[in-house]
């Protein structure tokens, strides 16, 4: 496969190129920043939110490698709180998966779009199968850009023949995900905070949310990518998860236990825009995909915090315990 990805700079983008590379696929990457992580993945450095007119061989007058077989579409502003602050960001996600789909009907490709289990809301909380969600119960301006995406696309496969997968994603979390400084991650927040003997604030005392490993979502969407060009599923919107919720609070214990340090741990009301519960149902991509991932939240958190530790010693990272 020649593979296009938007965001390859991000968590997903960035271990969906390597594991795709390692299996010989050619991977193209578009960012509006530099790989922080590897210098093994081409990437163009480009803002896909300013607007474009011309998509012919690129966006914007760009040329991007010629014979492509799909794009995936990863790139976003994915802080929901940060979106209730500054909604301008919610505009630009909207106006990148625009001239996305321009670029795919012009150049006919197909895409795989990562949506949000945001698009369900609050008031869904215990309903997620995927015709469930409803732009009524909007939470926040982030989750309104993936449901305004998600649209977009629907409409292009209506007008255009576009082909697609769409994807809601849940709270994904693993290996190159602890530029905490440039995105807020809660996973390797906490990692950092329980190292340093530092409190931790959980928004939310009752909160459950699905947490997806890294290797079961990247596994996920190759799956997606090989259903969608042998021509054996498409134009379907498809939760992916791990399917099994864990609050906030087991989640920070499970990362004291990988630590070794025992959690100070204080609560208040959850965010506004904020999702307080979601557990997926993941059985159409069991059906469609034969999807089934495999690492749950004790082992992927030990995992991850593995990661981080060989990640710091390698790159001689000092944490200042007082």
């Amino acid at each position: 496969m020649k593979v296009l990805i938007t965001g390859s700079s991000g968590q997903i983008g960035t271990n969906l190129a390597l594991t795709l590379q390692e299996k010989g696929h050619y991977v193209f990457g578009i960012d509006v920043r530099s790989n922080t992580w590897t210098n093994s993945i081409p990437t163009l450095l480009q803002d896909l939110s300013t607007p474009a007119h011309n998509f012919k061989g690129g966006i914007g007058h760009v040329d991007y490698p010629p014979d492509l077989d799909i794009v995936v579409h990863l790139a976003a502003h994915a802080k929901v709180h940060e979106l209730v602050q500054q909604p301008i960001r919610a505009l630009a996600n909207i106006t990148m998966t625009f001239n996305v789909l321009e670029f795919c009907r012009t150049n006919n490709l197909p895409i795989l779009f990562s949506s949000s289990r945001e698009v369900y809301g609050d008031i869904h909380r215990y309903i997620t199968e995927e015709s469930y969600a409803d732009f009524a119960f909007t939470e926040s301006p982030y989750s309104a850009s993936k449901i305004a995406g998600e649209a977009l696309i629907y409409s292009y496969a209506q007008c255009y023949g576009l082909r697609y997968l769409v994807f809601r994603f849940s709270n994904v979390y693993g290996r190159y995900d602890n530029d905490i400084e440039r995105m807020e991650r809660v996973i390797p927040l906490f990692i950092r905070k329980i190292k340093n003997r530092e409190p931790l604030t959980i928004y939310g005392k009752e909160k459950i949310l699905d947490f997806t490993y890294v290797d079961d979502c990247v596994d996920g969407i190759i799956r997606g990518m090989e259903t969608l060009l042998t021509g054996r599923e498409s134009n379907q919107t498809i939760n992916l998860a791990f399917g099994q919720g864990n609050s906030l609070t087991t989640m920070a214990e499970f990362v004291g236990e990988a630590v070794g340090i025992r959690p100070e741990i204080r609560y208040e009301d959850a965010r506004i825009g904020e999702v307080t519960h979601y557990v997926a149902n993941i059985g159409k991509a069991r059906a469609l995909l034969d999807y089934s991932p495999t690492t749950p939240l004790r082992e992927g958190i030990h995992k991850a915090v593995a990661w981080n530790d060989e990640w710091e010693l390698n790159h001689n990272v000092r944490i200042v315990v007082e």
